[in-house]
């Protein structure tokens, strides 16, 4: 994997960079749409390829009970699996095992699990994640983690970090196909210097990009902005930075400000199938009765193919029937904006103005100043 800084900001951390991997060239920022199970939800891989996404997440706790990771293995790869043509990222899996709770045991060798899907037993050791991830054939694969539940006791994070880096070895001594790219994932909670010490111990593992997990689990913003502000800038130059989960213009703007260049969250599509989309102006909920006789587009300043040809009177009364076309249609719009603000946030950092279009986009969108 290459990674090459493009552009810098002169007011802030942000930067610009070509991520480099066997299918594409990746430019970061980046957000990155999540497809679970194979499948970004009511959206197909050529939609995907119209709205410009330019890399597709899949789960591996997912994707191993079902349909399981050989059969994709024989498939040719996730991708090939999937049918997009851009570059993959799995997780490991981790966070979504440990979000089963009474479902499943920990110790120092790895997870016990039981499936959410049959209730069968199955165990996680780092070596067994990686070899799962190595049959789903994933251009960037990520080391298994321990991320543990906020608010927690110091002593529990540290044990969790502890785990997170003993795995992180045995994780970096499993050979993977030769195109596959490993990130270490760092996590200490919001205390910034179990982070900043978490964050030595990954990057002295010399992976080939850093992830900071544990972060929008429920914290307030105000600390995940702290954490970013103080640990971010920490985090090796030379390889990419990537914010799990984090998908919110806000959360996204505030961590390029710091350094960060890669991001994913179910955020954009799940409120889509509420009914709500994201618009120059802030989000609007189309599912609304104020939109009933509402003959605009979504939004008027947006050049996708639902704005370009479908109203708000019209997609209302999709959501209100029920029509599975309703939930298309949100998605696809929805992914074209946050695709289009990330074109932007490089766009402003090429011409070193990213901190004043911040300021205007915090303005518009929200209606209030950004953070200091």
């Amino acid at each position: 994997m290459i990674f090459i800084t493009e552009s810098e900001a002169r007011d802030s951390f942000a930067r610009k960079a070509e991520l480099g991997t066997r299918r594409q060239v990746v430019k970061t920022p980046v957000f990155m749409p999540v497809g679970t199970s194979a499948s970004v939800k009511a959206m197909s891989p050529r939609d995907l390829e119209e709205v410009g996404a330019q890399v597709v997440l899949a789960n591996t706790y997912h994707l191993y009970l079902r349909p399981g990771d050989d059969l994709i293995r024989r498939a040719g790869g996730i991708g090939e699996f999937m049918g997009v043509k851009c570059p993959t990222l799995t997780d490991s899996g981790g966070f979504q095992v440990f979000s089963l709770s009474s479902l499943r045991t920990v110790d120092d060798e790895g997870i016990t699990f039981r499936s959410h899907i049959d209730g069968s037993e199955h165990r996680f050791t780092p070596e067994k994640v990686m070899n799962i991830q190595k049959n789903l054939g994933a251009d960037i694969v990520m080391a298994l983690d321990q991320c543990p539940e906020l608010p927690a006791e110091d002593e529990d994070m540290k044990r969790a970090m502890r785990r997170t880096t003993d795995w992180a070895k045995k994780c970096r001594e499993v050979e993977l196909n030769r195109h596959q790219s490993l990130f270490g994932i760092i996590q200490g909670g919001v205390n910034v210097h179990l982070r900043k010490q978490h964050a030595e111990e990954i990057q002295s593992l010399d992976f080939d990009g850093n992830a900071l997990g544990g972060l929008s689990v429920g914290e307030p913003k105000e600390d995940m902005f702290r954490v970013l502000r103080e640990v971010a800038p920490q985090l090796e130059e030379n390889k990419p930075r990537y914010l799990m989960g984090v998908g919110s213009p806000d959360a996204i703007i505030e961590a390029v400000r710091w350094g960060m260049d890669m991001f994913d969250s179910v955020y954009p599509t799940r409120i889509a199938r509420h009914g709500t989309a994201m618009t120059h102006d802030g989000t609007l909920p189309v599912r609304n009765a104020q939109f009933a006789e509402d003959f605009k587009p979504i939004d008027e300043e947006c050049d996708c193919y639902v704005c370009r040809n479908f109203t708000r009177a019209y997609i209302r009364h999709l959501i209100k029937a029920d029509e599975l076309l309703a939930f298309h249609l949100m998605t696809f719009h929805n992914l074209h904006f946050m695709m289009e603000l990330m074109r932007q946030i490089r766009d402003s950092i090429d011409r070193d103005e990213f901190m004043s279009w911040r300021k205007q986009f915090w303005r518009r969108y929200y209606d209030r100043q950004p953070p200091e």
